[in-house]
């Protein structure tokens, strides 16, 4: 399983939120890059980032931090956040990330996702963020009536790269993850699904592990200590 630690993107810092919200949020640093070496020589091979501006504003912003990122890392990035017309994918992809996460517009227009993914093949990450089962959308600000393993159902299909699947209402409150959920979306798509939302503990990420996920996101259990990197990449290494 791919271990991705997660970098998050406001006025150019690394932050986390609770929940998706904006009022909640915490700094961890002014150094994105920084933090991105860090991860790196702490066993990353993968980074996950987040232009939390962009998801809020509909376009993505953070082009400065994500090229820095992009650059001191020097291992495969993916981003999400404002995603939402073709420009902004190629624009993204200008800044050097490895695949790009669509998310409120895909599911607007499952038609022009699958449009993107032939012109993008294998570049393309559909990320499903749900709370109770259904599709949160507008940078989580409004949650919609379509159940997520639906969504999952009629968009995951190849060319599309991977799906993300966040539980927003575990997301950064240190709660542990959404276990059944996970394990439920990756039964029901053939593509590779990252999980996300909560994860907190090392039994967490070998649960996820056990249940088949591809991957599994983790971010403030990593900036508050809860996690080491490490330990959580030799353990699902077996080493």
């Amino acid at each position: 399983m791919q271990i991705y630690p997660a970098i998050d993107l406001r006025d150019g810092k690394c932050v986390r939120l609770k929940q998706g919200d904006y009022a909640q949020e915490t700094v961890f640093g002014a150094d994105p890059a920084a933090m991105a070496e860090r991860w790196v020589s702490e066993g990353a091979t993968y980074l996950h980032l987040v232009d939390l501006d962009g998801a809020k504003e509909g376009r993505p912003t953070n082009g400065r931090s994500v090229r820095a990122i992009v650059k001191a890392a020097g291992v495969p990035c993916q981003l999400g956040g404002g995603l939402r017309t073709e420009e902004d994918i190629k624009q993204a992809l200008s800044w050097g990330v490895t695949r790009v996460i669509l998310g409120t517009k895909a599911l607007e227009s499952p038609k022009w996702l699958a449009q993107m993914t032939q012109q993008f093949p294998g570049r393309i990450v559909l990320g499903i963020d749900a709370k109770d089962g259904k599709v949160a959308a507008q940078g989580w600000l409004d949650v919609s009536d379509v159940g997520a393993i639906d969504l999952a159902k009629k968009c995951g299909k190849p060319p599309l790269s991977a799906i993300i699947y966040t539980d927003i209402s575990r997301d950064g409150m240190m709660q542990g993850a959404n276990i059944a959920a996970m394990a439920e979306m990756a039964a029901a798509v053939a593509l590779p699904v990252i999980a996300s939302g909560g994860v907190t503990t090392l039994d967490d990420v070998q649960r996820l592990n056990d249940a088949g996920l591809a991957g599994c996101i983790i971010g403030r259990a990593l900036y508050e200590g809860q996690l080491s990197l490490q330990e959580v990449v030799e353990a699902i290494s077996g080493k």
